[in-house]
């Protein structure tokens, strides 16, 4: 599995593995950005706010910003704060950031700020020792509830511990809960009231004991920053940019701590997708990226559609989902256009049973890796993590490698530790060592010392922790040979210091398996072939979800699962549990109009009964792009879908601030064409062709005479003035000025 930007293993290679040296200069970061990532990378001044689709390179867009902005003197490293919601994503930042040449630039979580600001500034806020942090509350839940006499199993306590943690970031006190609850028609797992008490008791214990929870990290930094303007004003001054990812999961108290450190100003470059929204219980609203034009009417708006991840087929089937959603997010929602070659069509699977259907995708996989697909670049992903079992089942029994995603963190297992302690005595006192007499080349010497840990050459047999044990030996092995081949006179010194920098940055490598996880879990992460187990209505969308909103999320949760694939898609569902059980299921209504067979629940569906093969608005700018039929009814902009209204972008057919694939070239011949042309007639330059028109040509580029009269602006009469000419520059071909006709 991989980072959703593609990102290089390590921070100093380049995707080919290269060692690169930093860009030579500013204009150098804007090397090989496309039109709309060179703006978002170029606009460093006022709110901004980036609408990025999935697989569009937004981590690439917002880097390369702050790059451009520190190598051309506009931004110091040190006034910027960029914020992400990861440890995973903040090091992948800093990584990228290091190896464009603007090192020293915070990034970090909300979290991972908050807390460093708390620490500096407590002792002068409050006095004495900030409060030991709680690492993990679940027992002083449970200790709450015995407290108030009410008895909890283990899942209801994992489940009472998030509505604390959702009513915290909600910025809702206990005596509020019942109320709040509510209001957001949310299904509480107790009586409301029983959960208030249970919170209002476990906010007494904590006080009682000077600890607190990774909630009131943001909460008391909150409350310092309103109490003390000067502490306020201090952090103002040391952080004037900030740059926020993933700025639909942002909950109200982390708001709150943004507007904080931004006080009156408005450098701020938010990046985000309403469609990408799947953590609404946790508190996570899309609202404020909803809400940003709003709240600041002169941002620059910057649309990232272009998807440098998935292949049409799986592109358009992502569109498909979203062409049949609702609601205020769908509103808002980006159509992506492929920028990949053509793929196999997504393929849907209809199992009698669930252990079939575990089976049938086993033996499916299987046939994958025979072909050549690593199995670290597939993935299985279901809704809820209790779907695990029947494939880690089935796996086993077809041999196939897996690993459980959401598991305990690769650098903090207890056998990465002790090779990572390992690999550090030999790298101190290698020369001793008689395991490395022998041994020259680094991955050999890796090999040696990991040996005495449990590595050997062939994994053992089945699954269990045996086998987990040697999996994450084995992808120490594996980082080893990348890092020789990045770094070809690295030591084993060089590789340990790579191994620290890597676990504190939380960036564990990939483990040789095929990855089992649920869909919340897959977010940012892509794999070459993705498997979604499972879409049966009632779990996809899940029992539980009932009103409009949650339902919605649900379709946005199985988006977020299909644009997880970059070639190869499987959508498949069971019709019964069990063998034998009666076949009542029916595969989820999301797919109503994409899976073959099916259809269109409405007219928003019009394209999704297409079969995943056209990618809408990919052709434009080719041949096919001037066929287009005069339109009746409203005009849809052809990038996100929009109804147009303005003259000039109904001459387009699509929004002004939508990309433009547009041949710049051709456009500025067509442009000193008229000129000639009008200035022989006398007349002003729009009396040949209006901007909008040129503009239209140019992203058309017509081929044919019935293709130049598709053109909004083309009528017959200047169709048989100026169409030759037209077509000729439009083929490249050189006209000199002639008299015009009067």
């Amino acid at each position: 599995m991989t980072a959703a930007t593609h990102s290089p293993l390590f921070p100093q290679e380049s995707d080919g593995g290269q060692i690169m040296a930093p860009p030579r200069d500013a204009d150098a970061v804007l090397d090989g950005l496309d039109p709309e990532q060179r703006e978002v990378a170029t606009a460093l001044h006022g709110p901004v706010c980036v609408l990025a689709g999935a697989g569009t390179g937004k981590t690439r867009a917002i880097t390369h910003r702050i790059a451009y902005g520190v190598r051309a003197g506009i931004l110091q490293p040190s006034s910027v704060l960029a914020v992400t919601f990861t440890n995973r994503a903040a090091g992948e930042m800093r990584g990228r950031l290091r190896q464009l040449g603007a090192g020293g630039v915070q990034a970090r979580t909300f979290h991972s700020a908050a807390l460093r600001q708390l620490q500096f500034f407590w002792p002068k806020a409050v006095g004495g020792e900030l409060p030991r942090l709680l690492e993990r509350k679940v027992q002083l839940v449970a200790e709450a509830a015995a407290r108030c006499r009410i008895r909890l199993d283990r899942n209801e306590l994992r489940d009472v511990t998030s509505e604390i943690e959702w009513a915290k970031v909600t910025q809702t006190v206990p005596a509020d809960y019942p109320a709040a609850v509510a209001k957001s028609v949310r299904d509480a797992p107790r009586d409301p009231a029983e959960i208030g008490q249970i919170y209002g008791m476990y906010e007494q214990l904590k006080r009682d004991r000077s600890v607190i929870d990774f909630e009131d990290v943001l909460l008391l930094t909150v409350g310092i920053l309103q109490d003390r303007h000067d502490i306020a004003e201090q952090i103002r001054r040391q952080y004037q940019h900030f740059v926020v990812d993933e700025y639909q999961d942002v909950s109200p108290l982390q708001q709150r701590l943004l507007d904080l450190w931004l006080g009156e100003r408005d450098s701020l470059c938010v990046v985000g997708d309403a469609s990408q929204t799947i953590y609404s219980f946790t508190g996570a609203t899309p609202d404020h990226l909803l809400n940003f034009r709003t709240r600041h009417p002169n941002a620059t708006v910057v649309k990232l559609v272009r998807d440098y991840r998935s292949t049409p087929q799986v592109v358009h089937l992502a569109n498909g989902l979203l062409n049949q959603a609702r609601g205020r997010a769908a509103e808002h929602r980006l159509e992506l256009i492929s920028q990949r070659p053509s793929g196999p069509e997504p393929v849907h699977v209809e199992y009698a049973d669930e252990p079939s259907e575990a089976e049938g995708t086993a033996r499916r996989i299987r046939d994958l890796i025979a072909a050549g697909v690593p199995a670290g670049e597939i993935a299985v992903l279901y809704r809820i993590n209790a779907q695990s079992e029947v494939y880690e089942q089935a796996f086993a029994d077809a041999g196939v490698p897996y690993q459980l995603r959401g598991a305990e963190r690769f650098f903090e297992r207890q056998e990465v530790r002790e090779a990572g302690a390992a690999l550090r005595g030999a790298a101190r006192f290698g020369g001793n060592d008689s395991l490395l007499d022998d041994v020259v080349e680094l991955p050999s010497q890796v090999r040696a010392v990991l040996s005495t840990k449990g590595w050997t050459t062939e994994p053992p047999a089945g699954s269990g922790v045996a086998r987990d044990r040697w999996e994450s030996l084995a992808a120490l092995v594996r980082l080893a040979e990348d890092f020789v081949r990045a770094k070809p006179e690295a030591t084993l010194a060089d590789l340990v210091a790579e191994l620290d920098e890597r676990a504190a940055a939380q960036h564990a490598p990939t483990v040789q398996g095929v990855t089992l996880a649920s869909l919340h879990a897959a977010k940012g992460l892509e794999w070459d072939a993705v498997f979604l187990v499972g879409l049966a209505e009632g779990m996809m969308p899940i029992t539980y979800a009932k009103t409009d909103e949650q339902v919605e999320e649900e379709r946005r949760l199985l988006y977020v699962g299909v644009t997880r694939a970059r070639l190869h898609l499987s959508l498949s569902w069971a019709l019964a549990r069990s063998p034998g059980g009666r076949a009542s299921r029916r595969p989820t209504r999301f797919l109503n109009g994409l899976r073959p067979g099916s259809v269109t629940p409405g007219p928003r569906g019009a394209v999704a009964g297409e079969g995943g093969s056209v990618e809408r608005g990919g052709a434009v700018g080719t041949a096919g792009a001037g066929v287009r039929r005069k339109r009746r009814g409203p005009v849809l902009c052809r990038v996100c879908g929009k109804s147009l209204t303005d003259a000039g972008e109904m001459k387009l057919t699509r929004c002004e601030d939508c990309p433009s694939d547009m041949d710049e070239a051709l456009y500025e011949r067509l442009r000193g064409w008229r000129a000639d042309q009008a200035q022989q007639l006398g007349q002003p330059a729009y009396c040949v062709f209006t901007d909008k028109t040129l503009m239209a040509i140019a992203e058309a580029v017509p081929g044919s005479e019935g293709e130049l009269a598709g053109i909004s602006g083309v009528g017959s009469r200047k169709m048989g003035r100026f169409g030759a000419d037209v077509l000729a520059i439009c083929a490249g071909e050189e006209r000199a000025p002639a008299a015009a006709d009067s």
